[in-house]
């Protein structure tokens, strides 16, 4: 079934990706020099731009790896179902969403995570039986999101370096913004015909049947 977006792919998720990874090589050698780009909960009302740049930082390479992972499959699956511009405003409202949500409850974050767990949150939504690997095991899109925010539910209650309420947040936003649209960019499967077999046909397909076996 074709899907309703239209217009020339643009390999978005993908150019996100490198820039990304451009900007973790950068921290590599400047990382003293990024501080103003790290979104800190202290400092927010004073350096508000810290809630769009947070998301090009990351902490370590397994860091950048396992968000860029996401980012690159589901980023471009969903690029492709609601088109390039829609794209932009799934990754960065949730992006800044799951920021100003994590404010409350961290020092400091950093990390595309919430942008890649509201396109997860999206996807949930319009491809639901979207099958995908999920902690090591195949499960359709709408059961992995599931999965995901049960994760970090648990993750809430045990210290760790990951924003989870942040992951929680996007992924909710993102499943809203999925059921607003639903209604468009859904596929709509084909009606199938039914097939009634009143007493006629069935009595000169018994007739036919039985000639045939005589």
């Amino acid at each position: 079934m074709p899907e309703k977006s239209n217009g020339r792919f643009h390999w978005t998720a993908l150019k996100f990706v490198f820039l990304i990874s451009l900007v973790f090589l950068v921290q590599l050698v400047f990382s003293q020099n990024l501080e103003a780009f790290v979104l800190k909960s202290s400092e927010v009302l004073y350096r508000p731009w810290t809630l769009l740049t947070y998301i090009f930082l990351h902490v370590s390479f397994s860091h950048l790896y396992s968000n860029m992972f996401s980012l690159a499959i589901f980023g471009s699956i969903l690029e492709k179902v609601v088109g390039n511009k829609n794209f932009l405003k799934v990754f960065f409202s949730t992006g800044i969403f799951s920021g100003v949500s994590s404010i409350f409850f961290y020092d400091s974050v950093i990390g595309a995570s919430g942008s890649a767990f509201g396109v997860m949150g999206v996807l949930a939504v319009l491809r639901p039986k979207l099958v995908v690997w999920a902690v090591g095991v195949p499960m359709y899109m709408m059961v992995a999101i599931v999965v995901y925010i049960a994760l970090d539910l648990m993750g809430v209650f045990y210290p760790s370096n990951i924003a989870h309420i942040g992951h929680i947040s996007a992924s909710v936003l993102g499943i809203l913004i999925g059921f607003m649209w639903r209604r468009k960019y859904q596929v709509v499967e084909p009606k199938r015909e039914k097939f009634v077999l009143d007493k006629e046909e069935f009595s000169r397909w018994e007739e036919e049947y039985m000639k045939k076996r005589k």
